[in-house]
Parts: structure tokens; sequence; C-alpha cells
């Protein structure tokens, strides 16, 4: 291990431990300082409310902290990219998605991590546990599981489901490349698109890029055996709606003249030889994560007529979740929404990519310790920091929401 490393392990295991182990606490929001407080806090007064609920049950969300409560659950099976370690090992990045929530959005949340046989037995807990919560967003399922997890979660609740790695990734991705696109004089409908891997994330990006104006027959999707194509007989029911009449095989075969590169899959598997052949203009997206699968200083040495992104915060447009997640949910939560649905979705795309091209305030600047930054090759997306975020795309989506008969009350907005 590295020194750097090292030094890094020392810091994060003590910033978890110290001075109290973990990242998240319980706040009591109302007073209980005196008997006639605990009369009202539990019995005999919390009787009230119950009443009220079992009269008329949307009471529950003015009576309790329902409609700003979220669950953040994962079995631990595709956690970061350290792979299957289980529920209990997923507990810190659960927790960490937990103080994101809150810190960018004010939302609570309870994190949550289960040991299920099989995905049936998951859909069932999370189904059974979900009336004490305003969401629910599932976080580090490995696929195919995922899909259908998520699929009959959605169709089983009348509160959002959202599978972050699935849909956060793509609505990033899709901002992200609609202004590189713009940036770059080209068009969604008009560009080959290669994408680099197969999995929940890659398979979500495709399909909302398609909705966007992208065209099937020219994205080309590999995964570790190759190319997606319709003469392969290996391909899952997922991977098989991306397969392509094609007699390209490899990756080298995929990236020539090739006008986007969408990365969603290990480090270092795009050459400088590759990149060179790849059309005028072009845009790569490298957001495998903490290596990419081309570093820029490699990639923009043999082409200067590049626009990159990664997953790295040391790096100019980061592709980075936080961006919607936090947001999402607010605009959700905001409408008491039953679902986050496609056009909510779609939204999100939008204003993220409108934000881009508003100006920089002052806050940001200082918290990366820049003079300036404005819309171009070097930001494409808005920072984390960014204090508009909350005011760019939750009321896109409460107001998606409201369009789409999703929300319970419109008047909320």
């Amino acid at each position: 291990m590295s020194e750097l490393s090292q030094d890094l392990k020392q810091r994060s295991l003590a910033y978890h431990s110290q001075p109290t182990p973990g990242k998240l606490a319980i706040e009591v929001t109302k007073s209980c300082a005196t008997d006639a407080d605990l009369t009202l806090a539990y019995t005999p007064g919390v009787a009230e409310p119950v009443r009220e609920i079992v009269a008329r049950p949307e009471s529950v969300y003015d009576f309790t902290a329902k409609g700003n409560l979220i669950a953040v659950i994962s079995d631990g099976s595709a956690v970061l990219g350290l792979g299957n370690v289980g529920a209990l090992a997923s507990k810190p990045v659960m927790e960490g998605k937990a103080v994101l929530f809150k810190k960018f959005a004010n939302i609570d949340v309870f994190d949550i991590e289960v040991n299920a046989s099989s995905p049936q037995e998951f859909i069932d807990t999370v189904a059974n546990i979900a009336p004490g919560f305003g969401g629910i967003n599932l976080e580090d399922i490995a696929a195919p599981q995922c899909f259908a997890i998520e699929q009959a979660l959605i169709e089983r609740l009348d509160i959002p489901v959202f599978h972050d790695d699935q849909h956060g990734t793509a609505i990033i991705l899709s901002a992200a490349l609609l202004n590189a696109l713009e940036l770059q004089g080209k068009q969604l409908s008009q560009v080959a698109i290669v994408c680099l891997g197969a999995g929940a994330a890659a398979m979500a990006s495709m399909k909302l890029l398609i909705s966007l104006g992208a065209k099937p027959e020219s994205i080309t999707m590999l995964d570790r055996k190759g190319v997606l194509h319709t003469e392969r007989e290996d391909l899952s029911i997922y991977k098989q709606q991306f397969a392509i009449n094609t007699s390209k095989r490899s990756l080298a075969d995929a990236m020539v003249d090739a006008d986007v590169f969408l990365g969603l899959s290990g480090p270092d598997l795009v050459s400088v030889e590759m990149l060179k052949t790849m059309a005028t203009k072009p845009i790569v997206f490298a957001l495998s994560n903490p290596d990419p699968e081309i570093r820029p200083d490699l990639a923009y040495a043999v082409r200067k007529d590049l626009l990159m992104a990664t997953g790295r915060s040391d790096y100019p447009n980061q592709v980075n979740n936080v961006l919607c997640f936090p947001f999402i949910f607010r605009g959700a939560l905001d409408v008491r929404a039953r679902k986050i649905n496609h056009t909510m979705q779609i939204a999100v795309v939008h204003a993220l990519s409108r934000l881009a091209h508003e100006p920089v305030p002052v806050e940001v600047l200082k918290a990366y310790r820049l003079e300036h930054l404005e819309y171009g090759h070097q930001y494409i997306l808005p920072k984390p920091v960014d204090p508009r975020l909350v005011e760019f795309i939750s009321p896109a989506v409460a107001q998606a929401a409201v369009e789409t008969n999703a929300a319970r009350f419109a008047t909320l907005l």
C-alpha cells in the first residue's frame, strides 16, 4: 500500500470512529423537558394522532416524520467497487448516503441493511417496512437482480422508489452529455456512441439517452466478452435489448469513428491508440472510479480536440450522483409523490443542463479555490456545493410530478 493510500486509510478510519462511531444520530424535534411534555410525546397523548391516522391515513404526514423521511436500503451485493461485501459491511456507505441527503436537501434518513437469501425476500422485507417512510432509495444492489427488485417495489408501493445506481447515474451522465455535445457542435440524434459496460448504470443511461433522442442503432454497448451483437447467444434478456446488427466485436473496433465514449466499467481499458481513431471533436466520459478507463493527461496528450469527464473530484467535469439524488427526493417529498417517474427524471436532466450555463456563485469559487469558472469544456456540470441545485432541481421534479399526476398535493408547490 502506498504512503498516500495508507494515510487515507488511517484518516478515514479515524473519521468514522472518533469521537463517536458512525456518521449519524437521531434528533428530538419536540420539547421533552416536563411531565406534561412526556404525556404528549408518549402515553396517553400519543393515542390522539394514532386515532386520527386510523380515521384518515393521509394525516400521517401531518402528525409524523414520514413526509421528510426516506430509507436508504441495500443488501450489500454491489458496494462501490468492492463487490458483494454483504449487508453489514455496506453500512458505512449507507450512512454516507444518509449524510448527503441531510447535508444537501435536509432530508432525514434511516439506513437499513438487509440480509436476504433471495431477491423476493429482499422485496418483501422492504415492502413490509415501507409504511413508515416517504420514499425508498435503493443502493448498491447488483445487476440483474436490481432491475426486478426496483420494478416490483414500484408496483407494490405508493411512495417513490429510486435505485440511484441506475437512474442517478443516468441522469447526471445525460445532463453532462447534452452540454458536451453542445460545446462540441454535435447532436445527440446524430452521434455514434460507445458504451463500455453493461451493468445497471450503463443500461439505465442508454435507455435515458434513447428517450432524449439518441438512436438505438448508433449505440454500441460492450460487456466483458465484447460487443453486444445480435449473433451472440449468451446475452441476458436485459442485454438483448441493446444488441445491434454489427460486424464489430472488440472495443478497438467500436471506437473507430465514434463520437462519444461512455465508460462505466473499469480502469485503464481504453488505449491512446483507440482514442486516436475516434471522430473529430470526440467526447470521452471515463467514469470508472477511482481509476478511469483512461487518464485525462494521456487522453489530452493525443487529442487536443477532446472534451472529457471523469468520476473524480480532482479532475474537471466530475460526473457525481450527489448532483441529483438529494434534490430529486426533496422535490418528490414536497408534493408527497407516489413515484419518481420518467418525466420527473427528464426534468432533472434539463434542470442540471440549464444550471451549468448560469454564472457560478462566489461561494462555489471559494470552495474550489478558483478565481473564475464558466460554462465550457472544463465546466459542463454544476459543482456539488452549488446552493442553487435545490432551487433548480427540486421544483422541476415537483412540477413534473404534478403534471403527470404522481403528486398527492399540488398545493404544496
